[in-house]
């Protein structure tokens, strides 16, 4: 009797040990989050042979995007009140999407980060992602524990001085507080009450077991001078302690929302502009680094850089490019400065002083290079898939390390 029972029992070990949950991956944010590197920039990646590799993996041996065989994404997105889902198995076409069930023809950092954590279980993965551009973390994001939005006394006085309602605009912000956090937070749950609506392969016998959460935002809270002024003369600390705070307060509230107190978190660190940031967006950095070095997330919580993926040929580039812009809208304002200054120029004048400006300054190489690895402005990183694709893998692999770790 006593051989069955201990015969049972190391059974039941056994088959712990073998058991093999769905992997689930959380990934949020805003419009990098979403994605805005086209597909047509993936031969970029191709051009540099430290990347090389990494572009074989995203493409199939009949050249086009892989398709993963056992990782799947629920991609739940859209605009206002008009969300959608999107779903089935991870390839490229899950980046910024017009239509939330149609391929968008872009990727964020999703593909390779699935990519990479199909390569790395035997057991499936799913990534279930909620991104919409242009959302803040002070009010769209805002988790629960931060409390009510509070307008600041310099607010309300702006709101005063331009006439504005201000019982109206605190209804309105009320009503916006916290609106897209609880849009991430009812899909995960939506997407998780039947897991085998968009992972075939889930064996509800074996589960789920929620093994990350990636973060990618920043930008309107970054933007934002009213949420977070400049300093007074001689004060310390960081202008964004705030957003540190409020970061903060998000991984703790996920983590209970989604009953998984020690799930592995990234941040993925605002890296807009590489190393040639200016000091605002350095100090921003800072302040969303910040609450990985708490002692409450030491092990299970990590900040990845993103800077050192912006591609600074393409960034030189952008910056040559913007000087065009400027000299086509000051031949239009007809500055003072500029060759249009007595306002003789014709518009056709005005495209040609412009086309030949650009030529003086754009090299064809360096033409040539933005027409193969950018298609967006600078806040989407130049919209190059070779950022997302190193972004996406370094998250997936900084998460993996930290899966260890727990």
């Amino acid at each position: 009797m006593k051989r069955t029972f201990t015969l049972i029992i190391a059974l039941a070990l056994t088959a712990q040990l073998q058991a093999r949950p769905l992997k689930v991956f959380i990934l949020a944010g805003q419009s990098n989050m979403e994605g805005h590197a086209k597909t047509e920039t993936f031969d970029y990646i191709g051009d540099d042979p430290a990347t090389a590799p990494l572009l074989k993996r995203m493409r199939g041996t009949d050249g086009k995007p892989t398709v993963c065989e056992h990782a799947y994404i629920s991609y739940f997105t859209g605009s206002g009140t008009d969300n959608g889902e999107g779903f089935g198995k991870l390839t490229a076409g899950y980046g910024s999407r017009q239509n939330p069930v149609k391929d968008g023809g872009k990727i964020g950092p999703e593909f390779t980060f699935g990519l990479t954590m199909d390569a790395a279980f035997d057991e499936p993965v799913l990534i279930i992602k909620t991104a919409w551009g242009g959302k803040s973390l002070h009010t769209d994001f805002r988790p629960p524990s931060a409390g009510p939005y509070e307008f600041s006394e310099a607010q309300l006085a702006d709101l005063a001085k331009r006439g504005k309602d201000v019982a109206e605009a605190k209804a309105r912000k009320a009503a916006e507080t916290g609106a897209y956090y609880r849009l991430m937070v009812e899909h995960v749950k939506k997407v998780l009450a039947d897991p085998k609506r968009v992972c075939p392969e889930y064996d509800p016998s074996q589960g789920f077991e929620i093994a990350g959460f990636v973060w990618l935002q920043g930008w309107n809270d970054m933007v934002d001078r009213g949420v977070y002024p400049e300093l007074p003369n001689g004060a310390t600390g960081n202008r964004f302690d705030k957003y540190s705070e409020w970061l903060t307060a998000f991984i703790r509230d996920v983590r209970k929302n989604f009953n998984a107190p020690k799930m592995p978190f990234v941040i993925g660190v605002m890296g807009v502009d590489g190393t040639n940031a200016n000091r605002g967006i350095v100090a921003f950095r800072e302040a969303m680094a910040a609450p990985a070095s708490l002692p409450e997330f030491k092990g299970n919580v990590v900040a990845v850089q993103t800077a050192p993926f912006w591609s600074e040929e393409l960034g030189a580039i952008a910056a040559k490019k913007e000087k065009v812009s400027q000299m086509a809208y000051f031949l239009r304002i007809k500055h003072k400065d500029y060759a249009n200054k007595d306002g003789t120029m014709t518009d056709a004048q005005q495209r040609d002083y412009v086309k030949k400006y650009e030529a003086e300054i754009v090299t064809p190489a360096e033409a040539a290079a933005w027409k193969r690895g950018a298609s967006n402005a600078g806040y989407h990183y130049l919209g190059c898939a070779k950022t997302f694709a190193l972004m996406g893998r370094a998250f997936a692999e900084e998460l993996l390390k930290l899966s260890k770790t727990k």
